[in-house]
Formats: structure tokens, sequence, C-alpha cells
């Protein structure tokens, strides 16, 4: 049999590229992944289904909704811009990083201050049903979350920039804040609040932001002072791809939010036992498909550049399916092994039998979203690509209206399984949107 290296030698050269980018991005998620759920069992042991795992929760949603929603949108149309420029002198592309960095720092500072001064209102509106408590823990872990919204504007363009020179480890670098929170938690000598969870996130986010930035300094050979001009040649078309691509990426950020504001009003706990099974879904989510979806982009970008949009196009469809057979695959492991998984990393301390058996019904109907999660990421590739952000928009809005429509049928019927199930469901809906797009040729790649 050949190894697992001959049969790489022998795909063509953009399927090569894809699946070692994709092999590369796996073995970082995996360690990320296994730094996270590090840090969930310890949270698991030292704060169990608590008001504290409550607020942390809610909380890391809701603030981190904004600064993700920006940076989804702006890295999915930055790669394809950085990837073309490479070909532009030193010169125009040290100003382009710098101009781009400055109004980032600025946005973020404008932004974290907006959401502490906001929160109060958010708790208020969003986090009606928690407990007393959990609100006042809440309150207190903005000291920080809001500054790092800052940090995770400047972390998303940091990673686009080393993905654009198909280096993931940014990948890696994901895992920072969860193994320094991880490690707070652990030595706190007691957690009876939440002092071990806020300066771990806070620490954690400023650790993998210098990081980051250093590291993508160097695979660009320039820092790019940061500057508030507009003078480069790329933000015209830059700025109207941003702003069409984040109107979809709005729609589709409503859906953490709406999930917490579902879970905050079936009753306590709920959102704590809803992002367990979430957390440990992610890792399934992130090994499986994100490792192909992050290695594709800049492949894709990159034929789309040499003029060959037919074998883009091609190359995006096998990988798709080859994605969508695969996440088929795990969901039927996944199901068979979730209670035994959720007993594995969580069951210890103050998590009880009791909380497996629930987590691992939630988990479960989570995990039907597998196949066509895994198989629409590489389709949103393509599309990102072609620039064709009006569709993904589209598609985007009607994907949210799916999942709110079917939060507001399934949860108050089957609780937080119903709330998994509308997501899985919002999926279908996203990888059939994307299959019909993603067959009609496209012979430019012109927005659209």
């Amino acid at each position: 049999m050949k190894s697992l290296k001959q049969r790489l030698a022998s795909l063509h050269s953009d399927h090569r590229r894809i699946a070692q980018g994709a092999l590369r991005v796996a073995f970082f998620l995996l360690l990320g992944k296994a730094a996270g759920a590090f840090k969930e069992m310890a949270v698991a042991y030292r704060y169990g289904v608590s008001d504290a795992v409550d607020a942390y929760q809610f909380t890391m949603v809701m603030a981190n909704w904004i600064p993700t929603t920006i940076v989804g949108a702006l890295s999915v149309v930055l790669i394809p811009v950085l990837v073309r420029m490479r070909q532009d002198k030193r010169q125009d592309r040290a100003r382009f990083l710098g101009e781009l960095q400055g109004w980032v720092i600025g946005i973020g500072v404008v932004l974290a201050v907006g959401l502490y001064v906001a929160w109060p209102w958010v708790l208020q509106m969003a986090g009606q049903g928690l407990p007393a408590e959990a609100q006042r823990m809440s309150s207190q872990l903005m000291l920080a979350f809001s500054p790092a919204a800052v940090l995770t504007l400047l972390t998303g363009i940091s990673a686009a920039r080393l993905r654009a020179h198909e280096r993931h480890i940014n990948t890696l670098l994901d895992s920072v804040p969860a193994v320094v929170i991880l490690v707070w938690v652990l030595l706190a000598a007691t957690v009876n609040d939440i002092g071990p969870l806020l300066w771990g996130t806070l620490v954690g986010y400023l650790i993998q932001s210098i990081w980051l930035l250093k590291l993508a300094a160097r695979a660009d050979g320039m820092w790019g002072r940061p500057r508030l001009t507009l003078s480069s040649q790329h933000w015209p078309d830059l700025v109207k791809a941003s702003g069409v691509m984040l109107l979809g990426q709005i729609a589709m950020s409503f859906v953490g939010p709406i999930d917490q504001y579902t879970a905050a009003n079936l009753g306590a706990n709920a959102n704590a036992t809803l992002g367990y099974a979430s957390r440990l879904l992610s890792l399934l989510l992130g090994v499986g498909a994100a490792s192909v979806g992050r290695a594709a982009l800049p492949v894709l970008a990159d034929i789309q550049s040499r003029g060959d949009a037919e074998r883009a196009r091609t190359t995006a469809l096998k990988w798709s399916m080859l994605m969508l057979l695969a996440g088929g695959g795990v969901t039927l492991i996944g199901w068979v092994l979730a209670p035994w998984g959720v007993a594995f990393l969580f069951e210890r301390g103050a998590f009880t039998a009791e909380n497996t058996v629930v987590v691992a019904q939630v988990l479960r109907w989570g995990l039907l979203q597998l196949p066509f999660y895994f198989g629409v990421l590489v389709l949103v590739q393509l599309l990102a690509s072609q620039n064709r952000y009006r569709i993904m928009a589209f598609i985007a809005v009607c994907n949210f209206a799916v999942k709110a429509v079917m939060n507001f049928l399934l949860a108050p019927v089957m609780g937080p399984e119903g709330i998994m199930l509308a997501t899985s469901l919002m999926y279908v809906s996203s990888f059939l949107c994307y299959a019909l797009v993603a067959r009609r040729p496209v012979d430019t790649p012109a927005a659209s």
C-alpha cells in the first residue's frame, strides 16, 4: 500500500497544496484543541455547572460577537487581496499593511469602550434570564473581554497575513488563551469567584496577539507601521467587498447570541450545558473541517489569480464531497461515543454523572451538523476566491432566518437539544445553497 507521502506526491499540485496545508492545520488544530479540552476539563473540575460558568459562557459569546464578526468578514476578503498583493512593490505593501493595522486598532479601541459602556444594557436585554449572581460575574468579566476586542481584531489581521503565505501556525496559537486560562484556573487557591477566568482570558489574548503580530511581520518581511490614512490602491475594492461580506457575516453572527438568549430563557445552567456540548463539538468541527477550509482559500485564490476559474471550481467541488462523506462517518462514530467523550473530558470534581447524561444528549443533536458543515466550508472558500460576496451574504441571511425560526420552534419543546438541532438544520440549508451556486461555472472572479 502507498504511504501517505506517496499518495500526496501523486496528487495534482493544487490538490497537494490543499492536502499538505490541511494536514499542517489539522496537526496544529489537534494540539490547540487538546489544550482547549484540558482547559474545559479544568473549568469543569473547579466550577462544575454553576453560575460562574453560565456567566463566562454568556459573556464570552456576547462580548466576542462583534469582534469575531468583523474578523470573519474581513479575513475572507482580505486573504485574496494579500495573495494578489505579492506582486506589488515593497513600499506599496508596507503602506497598505500600515493603514490596515492603523484602522483596525482605531476601530478596536472604539469597540472596546462601547462594549464596556453598553454591557449593563446587554445584561438587561439578553441576559435577563441569568441568575443575579451570574449577571454580577458577567459584569466583572467585561474587564477582560472589552480590551480583548482590540486584541481579537489585531490577531485576526495577523492570522490573515500568515494564511496568505500558506503558513498556518496561527491555528496553533489560537489555543494560547485556553492554555493561560487552564494554568490560571489550576493554580488558583480558590474558585469562589471568576478571577481566574478573568485574568486568564485577558493575559491569554494579549500574549496571542503579540506573538502572532511578530510572526506575521516575519512572513511579510515588514511590520507595517500603523497609520490612519486610506492612500493604498487596494482600499476601494476591499472596502466594497468587506461591506457586502459584513452584512452576511452580521446575519450569521447572530447565531451565537440568539443561542445564548434562548438558553438563558430556558432556566438556570442551560447556558453552561449548551456551552460544554458546544465546546466539545468544536473539537470535531475544528480539526475536521476548518483544517481543509483554512488551507483551501489561499490555494483557490492563487488558482483564480492565474485565470483558471474552472480548475478552482472542480477542485473545490471534489474536496467538498470528500468532506461531506468524512463528516457523515464522524457523526456516526460521535453519536455512539458521545457519553464516553463527555464523561472522559468533564466528569470529575463538581461535574457529576447526571451532568454527563444531559450534556451528551445535547451533543448528539449537534453532531448532525457535521457532514454539512464539513462540506460547505470548502464551498465558502471557493465563492470567496471568486469574489461572489453578494451571493454569500444572501445565503448567510437565509441561514440565519432558518436558525431563528428553528430555535423558536424547537427550543421550547426540546430545550438545549432543540437549539443544537436548529443549528444542524441551518447547516443543511447552507450546504444546499452553496452547492447549487458552486455548480454554476464562473469565467471571471468578478464580484456578484
